[in-house]
């Protein structure tokens, strides 16, 4: 009888052992190797894996070569030796295998893309890279502020550069492939379809800005609007005039059984990112943002009409959905060719996710929308 107990004993260890191995807490370092406009670029990636006070598992986030600024995981996750890790702003999630004793992970790293491949391995203090400081995050802007561009230069695109930016550094604001119809359609908050009068090369001429405001402090999201309305005034000579017409557009209101939405956090971040799966999905990943705000964006990427907000609801809110776009939806984003058709396990359109998801109704109807009617434009005047 001791002899089996015994051997009952040690097959318990030999089975647990390799579970007990796992142990992922520490810091983990790979390289991931990107193709960039000017060729193949080493990006080195750091994950610093600790246990919350619940004992789960959490990690922050390092692109050392990128910015070293650190970004802490939404999700961390270990079953057995598969670990996944999703970093919700960036739209990013790597998916590993954890070696046997624990000093390697090999794995991919997906950011609304094809998977690259990422490989880690465990860190010692000799071993470690040195993660630079971060610049300390700059001084919000006034909220009563007016800003416009002190300075500002408007060059024409590479016209080999692919994609579209508008974006933030420090103070500085930037736009990258940027055309005067996405410029009036951001500043404005308007769909394509309420600007009219609009020239030829509104659509066709691309344009890189970067200035710099002439009020201390970071502008945040409005004030940004207001800064480039006025330069397109002014350097564009921008002069329009509003009316309201009924035209088609998508409605969001609250279902009857209520809405689902999460208010956001005061200190997360915001942001408004799309992101591929292989199924053919998206996932609109949205933090800190208003039901506004999130009707803007929709318009302005996803749908073929004007969005109108009209739930009701205040606040900034935090949600991802998943949806299936169809082949009318997302054409600015999506590459050349037809769409890919959707897996298996795709999620729903986009109408149904609303309403799954979020406890939304988003619906085709008719509404009386703003329209800029433009009375005089001319292209951009010399630095």
């Amino acid at each position: 009888m001791n002899r089996v107990i015994r051997l009952l004993i040690a097959l318990c260890a030999l089975f647990t052992l390799p579970l007990l191995a796992q142990n992922v807490t520490g810091t983990w370092q790979g390289t991931l190797k990107v193709n960039g406009p000017q060729g193949a670029v080493n990006l080195r990636t750091v994950f610093k894996i600790s246990r919350a006070d619940d004992e789960s598992l959490k990690a922050t986030f390092y692109s050392i070569d990128q910015n070293p600024r650190p970004l802490n995981a939404s999700t961390v996750t270990l079953k057995g030796s598969a670990l996944k890790i999703t970093i919700a702003p960036l739209n990013g999630t790597y998916e590993g295998t954890v070696s046997s004793d624990s000093n390697s992970i090999t794995g991919t790293w997906t950011q609304g893309g094809p998977a690259l491949p990422l490989n880690f391995a465990r860190a010692t203090p000799e071993t470690a890279w040195t993660i630079p400081e971060p610049p300390p995050p700059p001084t919000p802007m006034a909220a009563k502020a007016d800003p416009s561009f002190a300075v500002a230069t408007i060059k024409p695109s590479d016209p080999n550069r692919p994609g579209k930016l508008f974006t933030r550094q420090g103070q500085d604001l930037m736009t990258i492939n940027t055309t005067l119809n996405d410029l009036i359609i951001f500043s404005y908050g308007l769909h394509s379809k309420q600007v009219v009068g609009a020239p030829s090369w509104a659509d066709s001429n691309k344009f890189d800005i970067t200035g710099r405001p002439d009020t201390p402090g970071a502008p945040n999201n409005a004030q940004s609007k207001i800064m480039y309305q006025k330069l397109l005034a002014d350097r564009f000579q921008l002069k329009f005039h509003n009316e309201k017409k009924e035209m088609g557009a998508y409605i969001i209101t609250v279902l009857k059984s209520g809405s689902k939405l999460k208010a956001s956090a005061p200190d997360s971040p915001p942001h408004a990112l799309f992101g591929g799966s292989p199924d053919g999905g998206v996932n609109f990943n949205v933090g800190n943002q208003t039901l506004e705000d999130v009707a803007n964006v929709l318009q302005g990427v996803v749908l073929d009409k004007p969005v109108v907000d009209q739930t009701g609801l205040e606040g900034k809110f935090d949600f991802i959905l998943k949806f299936t776009p169809d082949a009318t939806q997302m054409l600015g984003l999506r590459p050349p060719g037809p769409a890919p058709e959707p897996g298996p396990d795709a999620p729903p359109d986009i109408f149904a996710a609303f309403q799954e998801q979020l406890g939304l109704k988003l619906e085709s109807s008719k509404a009386m929308v703003d329209v800029m009617v433009i009375d005089k434009v001319e292209k951009p005047s010399d630095n």
